[in-house]
């Protein structure tokens, strides 16, 4: 492919076409199992909130006011859908996800010293080692094309489970990756009987068969857990020792294992595929614009010399985060996140009532019309002076007292993993093979992002 061809600002990258007409129940719900992203009408893009009514009354605000008073001023009256809860609470219990209230605040408190810069900059030696493995993988590729979506899989998911458990022979990864990415393919779609707002104690039947099969592997975890409370820390003390120590400042509370275990495995589905969903579609819109990533190259041989990143080149490669946090705003991993109004409000003049659904379409948010020049242009310059992007129009890990526990570990890995192969690679898209985007928990480019790595 002629490199003109690939630099050329008039394309677009690859995006969902947004409806444009209201559609049934049935057909909403057909929709929406096939890909979140489908329900979100075009007028999301344009306008700073739309309603309307599928069974039960719903809101979708792209308004950064309105948004913050729904995550920020009065985030106690929004708290996480009826529907989020249920789909994912037989895979990650009651834990900092999912839980509301007092049960969410201690754990915050319990758990946010654990990912505090200096023991986010500790474990970054794993990022590195996991950053030169897959470079060798990639090179072992040869003339082939290869997946960096499956790459990008296997890259965080040895991090998250190296800085998760170590490497101490008590806690099986294959087991606890299959029996998540289990649940998420089987149990992750929305029911008819969601749509419908049918009561909870109907049974979703793939909801309950999926987390029947997630009983051993907790029961497994458990047994990991008690065995190094037993042992006690290694030299490097990763995410579960830290959250054996740690303890709610104001209550003194620690937690049991249940919830050490349901808030591991939390961090292990937050901080593997969404940051592997990020550099996936990073890796695509480096190949879709070459002056991007020659620009990008330039910077990162130029900071490592050869060498994979580690945790004190970050600071040091600003182009490369602004890539990501482009990434991030076109693909962001959480398309659409949903709330269930607890008490009467108005957003941008719609009029709110206990139990309607308020969704905050990220992905709609991030291509606003209102908010973003060219929206569905690649432009990492967007991010050069961070300041100038308004709070509550990017929201990438959400804001506000529930804003994600792990950016920092999510940035850091990203910019690590990123850095190292756009130093040793030229990236080349393969003809007819762009991704679909496509959400049913998180956005997943479908089929792979296929990619030629020519070593540089």
């Amino acid at each position: 492919m002629a490199k003109d061809e690939l630099t050329d600002k008039g394309r677009i990258p690859v995006r969902v076409p947004l409806v444009n007409a209201p559609v049934g129940i049935l057909k909403s719900w057909q929709m929406m199992r096939e890909n979140v992203l489908n329900i979100i009408p075009e007028q999301a893009t344009e306008q700073p909130v739309v309603s309307g009514k599928t069974a039960k009354r719903w809101h979708m605000v792209m308004d950064p006011a309105a948004i913050q008073r729904m995550l920020l001023d009065r985030v106690e009256d929004y708290p996480k859908s009826t529907v989020t809860k249920n789909l994912l609470r037989p895979a990650i219990g009651e834990s900092l996800f999912i839980a509301e209230g007092a049960h969410w605040r201690w754990q915050r408190r319990a758990s946010a010293p654990v990912f505090s810069h200096r023991n986010v900059a500790a474990l970054g030696p794993v990022m590195t080692a996991a950053a030169d493995r897959t470079s060798q993988r990639v090179a072992q590729a040869g003339p082939r094309a290869v997946n960096m979506l499956d790459e990008m899989i296997t890259a965080t998911f040895d991090v998250i489970a190296e800085v998760t458990f170590s490497d101490d022979g008590s806690f099986d990864r294959q087991a606890v990756h299959d029996a998540l990415e289990t649940y998420v393919n089987d149990a992750g779609r929305i029911s008819l009987l969601d749509v419908l707002g049918l009561p909870d104690w109907i049974p979703r039947p793939g909801r309950t068969t999926a987390s029947a099969e997630m009983t051993q592997m907790k029961q497994d975890a458990d047994a990991a857990i008690e065995a190094r409370a037993a042992r006690g820390p290694g030299d490097v003390p990763d995410l579960l020792d830290l959250l054996l120590t740690s303890q709610d400042p104001k209550s003194g509370r620690s937690m049991t294992t249940s919830e050490l275990r349901d808030n591991l495995l939390t961090f292990i589905v937050a901080g593997h595929e969404t940051t592997a969903l990020t550099l996936a579609w990073s890796f695509y819109l480096c190949a879709f614009d070459q002056d991007v990533q020659d620009k990008a190259r330039a910077e990162a041989q130029d900071v490592l010399g050869g060498r994979a990143a580690t945790t004190t080149d970050v600071d040091h490669l600003p182009y490369i985060r602004q890539i990501i946090d482009e990434a991030l705003r076109l693909y962001p991993p959480a398309g659409v996140v949903s709330r269930t109004a607890q008490k009467p409000d108005t957003l941008c003049g719609a009029d709110i009532q206990p139990e309607d659904t308020v969704m905050i379409p990220i992905y709609a948010l991030g291509r606003h019309k209102l908010l973003w020049e060219n929206p569905d242009q690649f432009d990492p310059d967007r991010f050069e002076d961070r300041k100038s992007i308004k709070r509550y129009a990017y929201l990438p890990f959400g804001d506000g007292p529930r804003i994600c526990i792990g950016a920092s570990f999510a940035v850091q890995e990203a910019v690590i993993i990123l850095a190292t192969l756009l130093s040793r690679f030229r990236f080349t898209p393969v003809r007819g093979r762009d991704p679909k985007p496509v959400m049913v928990i998180t956005l997943r480019p479908e089929g792979g992002v296929w990619l030629m790595a020519e070593p540089v």
